[in-house]
C-alpha cells in the first residue's frame, strides 16, 4: 500500500504544478512573451491566460507603462572646443513587447548609447553660448533621432530633457564675473534713474512751491493794495463829508512827512507842491496866534517864515 500512496502523492503534486504553470495571470499595463520549444508563440495581455504546461514557457515580462531613465553626465565637446558635461533624462514607453524582446538585446543600454552619440553630434555643431541657450532645440533634435531609431525596437520616446549643462570651471568663473558686472551695471543704471527721478520730482515740487508762494504773495499784495485804497477812499470821503478846512489839511500833510521819509534806502524824496501850500496855510494860521493862543506880532511872523523855509531846504 505504501508505494501506491507515494505514487498518488507524486501525481497530485504534478497535477498541482501543471495547474500552476497552466494558469498565468498578467497584471494591468504589462505583457508576457510565450515561447514554445524556444520559438515565439504569442504575447500574453493583461488578465487570465492559459498556456500549455511544460511546453510553453514565459520568456519575458515587460512593463508597458511610461518609464523614466536618467543617464549619468556625459562629456561633450562643443564647436569651440570646450568640454561640457550634460545630464539627460529619457521618457520612453514600450509599444511592442515582441519587438522589444527580439529586435534588440537590451533596449535600455541601446537607448543610452544612442542618446550619447546623438548628443555629441548635436552639441558638436554648436558653440558654448548657443548650447546654454538652446535647450529646447537640443531636446527636439534628440527626441526626433531617438524616436526614429527606437521605433523598430517597439519603443516610443515621448520626451528628452537636459537636466544640466555644466561648462568648465574657468568658463563658469568668467560667466559669474560677467553676470556680476551686468548686475552691477543694472544696479548703477537703476540708481542713476532713481536719482534723476528724485531730482525731477524735487524740482517740480520746488517749482510748484514757488508758484504757490508767488500766487499767495500776489494775492496778499492785491488785498493790501485794496485795503489801502479802501482806507484812502474812506478818509477822503470822511474829509469831504466833514468839510475840512485848510488848517486840518495842512496838519494831515505834516503827519505824512515821516512816512514819506521811512526806509534806509530813501536818500532822495520829492516834496509835492501841495505840502508847500499846506505849510503856508499852517504858518499863516499859527502867525495869527500868540504864545498863549492869541495874535502875535512880528516875532510870530518871523517864526512862521523860518518854519516855511526849512521844508523847502530839505
Amino acid at each position: 500500500m505504501e508505494p501506491v500512496i507515494i505514487v498518488l502523492i507524486i501525481l497530485v503534486v504534478l497535477v498541482f504544478i501543471a495547474l500552476i504553470r497552466t494558469i498565468q495571470v498578467i497584471p494591468q499595463a504589462s505583457a508576457a512573451i510565450v515561447e514554445r520549444f524556444g520559438r515565439y508563440t504569442r504575447t500574453l495581455n493583461a488578465g487570465l491566460n492559459i498556456v500549455v504546461p511544460f511546453i510553453d514557457t514565459i520568456r519575458n515580462r515587460i512593463d508597458l507603462r511610461e518609464q523614466v531613465v536618467p543617464f549619468p553626465p556625459q562629456p561633450v565637446i562643443t564647436q569651440d572646443n570646450l568640454v561640457v558635461n550634460i545630464d539627460t533624462v529619457i521618457y520612453y514607453q514600450v509599444t511592442d513587447a515582441r519587438a522589444a524582446t527580439y529586435e534588440v538585446a537590451s533596449y535600455i543600454q541601446a537607448i543610452e548609447q544612442l542618446t550619447v552619440t546623438t548628443l555629441r553630434n548635436i552639441i558638436g555643431g554648436m558653440d558654448l553660448e548657443r548650447t546654454l541657450t538652446s535647450r529646447e532645440e537640443i531636446n527636439a533634435a534628440l527626441r526626433g533621432v531617438l524616436d526614429e531609431a527606437t521605433g523598430k525596437w517597439g519603443i516610443r520616446v515621448n520626451r528628452v530633457e537636459l537636466k544640466a549643462i555644466e561648462p568648465p570651471t574657468s568658463i563658469q568663473d568668467s560667466m559669474e564675473k560677467q553676470m556680476r558686472a551686468d548686475r552691477d551695471k543694472r544696479a548703477a543704471i537703476l540708481t542713476a534713474e532713481g536719482t534723476r527721478q528724485a531730482a525731477i520730482l524735487t524740482a517740480e515740487g520746488e517749482k510748484q512751491s514757488q508758484i504757490l508762494r508767488a500766487e499767495g504773495e500776489a494775492k496778499a499784495a492785491a488785498l493790501r493794495a485794496e485795503g489801502e485804497a479802501q482806507a484812502v477812499r474812506t478818509v477822503f470821503e470822511a474829509i469831504h463829508a466833514g468839510d475840512a478846512d485848510q488848517k486840518l489839511l495842512s496838519y494831515q500833510y505834516l503827519q505824512m512827512l515821516p512816512k514819506i521819509a521811512e526806509g534806509d534806502a530813501n536818500k532822495l524824496w520829492i516834496v509835492p507842491s501841495e505840502i508847500g501850500d499846506a505849510l503856508k496855510g499852517l504858518s499863516g494860521a499859527m502867525g495869527n496866534m500868540g504864545p498863549f493862543g492869541g495874535n502875535s506880532g512880528d516875532g510870530g511872523s518871523d517864526r512862521s517864515t523860518e518854519r516855511r523855509e526849512k521844508p523847502s531846504i530839505d
